[in-house]
């Protein structure tokens, strides 16, 4: 039974920013639950190479080139989901973005448009598209990846952290509106864990790697891969009967 609540095998899962980092772990690790998987980011042969590894797994995939900042890339990437799959059960929203870290005294109006594009309206705009699609089909799953910033403000981090608030408000309203059609809207909040956002973060601010572990109980960033559990569950049945919540994986930050 609880293997079973946490099969997707029939479903078709679209995952932004697909190629990379988090989102590679999650395209593996929910092809290794049964799922077929639209691996979407900017660069195509980067999303080809996990298709590879999907494939090898006998999952199918789809690789496809999109930036979603862009609402005409969003467009061709649900136009060549559902030519080449059908249907779409499950988009996590995962693309993400952070050109204005540092002082916020020191965004550019110009970096903080883009953080929103990326982070705030691509997301909107991709669960919009698709909610309707999913209504016809029966339903469907949306996970939001916010952060911990968004929840909380962080030295540093206020662009960034107002774009994943705004997701996370995104994600209450989606629930509440998309409940009758029987769409499940979930975000995940992660602490601090290794990605190109994060090892930048790294590089550019002094001392943000020291901050990042002391901030939580656990004292440690995370690697990608531990994010992965709690996405299969909200993905799953196994979450069934939760929506409009916002899952903390932090190792404890919102408590330090």
């Amino acid at each position: 039974m609880s293997k079973q609540l946490f099969d997707l095998t029939g479903k078709v899962v679209l995952v932004t920013g697909g190629s990379r980092g988090l989102g590679k772990a999650i395209s593996l690790g929910l092809a290794d639950a049964g799922a077929d998987i639209i691996v979407a980011s900017r660069k195509l042969d980067n999303c080809q190479a996990v298709v590879k590894e999907i494939e090898a797994k006998g999952r199918k995939a789809l690789a496809v080139a999109a930036h979603t900042g862009k609402y005409e890339e969003i467009d061709r990437l649900v136009k060549l989901s559902f030519e080449h799959f059908g249907r779409v059960d499950i988009v996590i929203n995962n693309a993400g973005i952070n050109p204005a870290a540092g002082a916020i005294t020191d965004v550019t109006p110009e970096a903080f448009q883009k953080t929103l594009e990326v982070n705030t309206l691509g997301p909107w705009y991709l669960a919009a598209k698709l909610a309707p699609e999913m209504a016809r089909q029966g339903g469907g799953v949306i996970i939001n990846v916010i952060s911990v910033s968004g929840l909380r403000g962080a030295m540093g981090q206020g662009a960034y952290g107002a774009s994943k608030a705004a997701l996370q408000s995104l994600t209450q309203t989606m629930a509440i509106e998309w409940a009758p059609l029987n769409i499940r809207v979930n975000a995940i909040a992660p602490g601090s864990y290794h990605s190109d956002l994060m090892d930048g973060a790294i590089a550019a601010i002094p001392e943000f790697e020291a901050g990042a572990k002391a901030a939580s109980l656990q004292k440690r960033i995370a690697n990608s891969e531990e994010i992965l559990g709690p996405i299969l569950y909200l993905a799953s049945d196994a979450s069934a009967y939760t929506t409009g919540s916002t899952l903390l994986t932090d190792g404890g930050y919102m408590l330090a």
